[in-house]
């Protein structure tokens, strides 16, 4: 059975994207920590980050910093957070979280709860850094 970030992929289901390529696919997290907080995944479905080829890895690392980039540009932050988990979706992923400071990265804060017009303004934003 397809991960739900397969069917995100698939455009089964609906996200907010950020970028694609033939390899990488970035969209908002609709749990987020923070405004703009996005994840980056492989098209290919593989469960544990480390289970990727290195040409896979490297291309996840290279296409996340991009995004990063933009991302801070987009929204005010000292730094953009990285975080591996991992352990709900079995789709090896990237979280990028904007950070003032390092507590706004912790997983157990309570989620933002966004309008889809929040979700769709931020979308926007970010978008446009990648121009």
């Amino acid at each position: 059975m397809a991960s739900i970030f397969t069917k995100i992929v698939n455009a089964e289901i609906p996200s907010y994207k950020i970028a694609e390529d033939e390899n990488f696919y970035a969209f908002l997290d609709i749990f987020p920590l923070a405004k703009g907080h996005t994840l980056v995944i492989p098209k290919k479905e593989v469960d544990y980050l480390f289970d990727l080829d290195d040409e896979l890895y490297a291309g996840l690392q290279m296409f996340a910093k991009k995004v990063a980039v933009a991302l801070k540009e987009a929204i005010p932050c000292v730094k953009v957070g990285v975080a591996v988990l991992g352990l709900e979706v079995p789709h090896a992923h990237i979280h990028l979280v904007p950070m003032n400071s390092e507590k706004d990265i912790n997983f157990a804060n309570p989620k933002l709860e966004l309008s889809k017009e929040e979700f769709q303004e931020i979308q926007q934003k970010i978008t446009d850094q990648l121009k």
